[in-house]
């Protein structure tokens, strides 16, 4: 019994410890990956009304750095962490996980310029249980996943 009662006050105190610690890391960005870095950043603008707001120059393609803006300064100015779009050799996802999770307002409208943009859903959006919350999950053109959270 002894030594359960020094587990549970261990594993609290290791649960307690890495709260604080990370208590001063916050999101830096999100990373997602596609062949054509330039092809993905106007489906991101065109389904979800980001801009590029930054590209650094890398051996096999661009990074491309997009964030929520109605105007390119307008996302510049955006204090939220941007989506970085980095090159990769291959569309094929080996980790279906991995994903974006971005809030929407109006789910409908979304899928519909997710789709109208050349991305695809992996289902019909669902309430989440009684909370009166959406979920809906997109696949991108490079392959992506998209978790989109429409709140009541």
């Amino acid at each position: 019994m002894k030594r359960m009662d020094t587990t549970r006050i261990a594993v609290s105190a290791a649960l307690l410890l890495a709260g604080a610690a990370h208590a001063q890391v916050t999101l830096n960005s999100v990373r997602v990956g596609a062949k054509d870095t330039a092809a993905l950043a106007k489906f991101y603008q065109a389904a979800f009304g980001m801009q590029e707001v930054n590209r650094i120059g890398a051996g096999a393609g661009p990074e491309i750095f997009v964030n929520f803006g109605a105007t390119v300064d307008a996302a510049k100015a955006n204090k939220s962490e941007p989506i970085v779009l980095m090159h990769r050799d291959s569309d094929d996802l080996k980790d279906p996980i991995p994903h974006i999770i971005l809030n929407v307002k109006d789910m409908a409208a979304t899928v519909t310029a997710i789709k109208a943009a050349g991305g695809s859903m992996t289902g019909d959006p669902r309430p989440f249980g009684n909370t009166g919350i959406v979920i809906g999950i997109a696949i991108d053109p490079a392959g992506n996943r998209i978790e989109m959270i429409q709140r009541p």
